[in-house]
């Protein structure tokens, strides 16, 4: 599996040059879109990074024009992210090329064992959020 992935970020790398944007900005934004409005700390457990490596990488989005901090309503020590319409556009051109690179990974793959993997790592993924003390982590993520 860890060959896999890595070999699937790579080609993915490769392609989302072209756009010139990075596989990690590319998840941010992924996360940020399932979950506009979300504060850092959370975005940061969602990446599984530190708060600081995410405080970091907002910054740089936040430079490039693709990420907008707003001030938490109820607590102002707290931001709040959102994607900028420039963004949510990257995000839409970025889409085939994730979906170009995992065709070539399952090219071969029968629809019936694709579906058999798809249930093996959802209940994989399903028994490891659940045996893990991680505050907050939802399987649906």
């Amino acid at each position: 599996m860890a060959d896999v992935s890595r070999m699937v970020r790579r080609a993915f790398d490769e392609r989302a040059k072209t756009l010139g944007v990075t596989r990690t900005q590319w998840q941010v934004m992924t996360v940020l879109k399932r979950h506009e409005g979300i504060n850092q700390g959370r975005l940061a457990e969602h990446l599984d990074v530190e708060p600081i490596t995410l405080c970091r990488m907002a910054d740089r989005l936040q430079e490039a024009g693709m990420v907008e901090r707003r001030r938490d309503p109820t607590d102002r020590r707290v931001w709040r992210l959102y994607l900028t319409d420039k963004a949510k556009q990257l995000s839409e051109e970025l889409k085939p090329l994730g979906q170009e690179v995992l065709s070539e990974a399952m090219e071969g793959v029968s629809a019936q064992e694709r579906e058999m993997m798809s249930q093996s790592l959802q209940q994989m993924r399903l028994n490891l959020v659940k045996n893990t003390p991680a505050k907050g982590l939802d399987p649906n993520d």
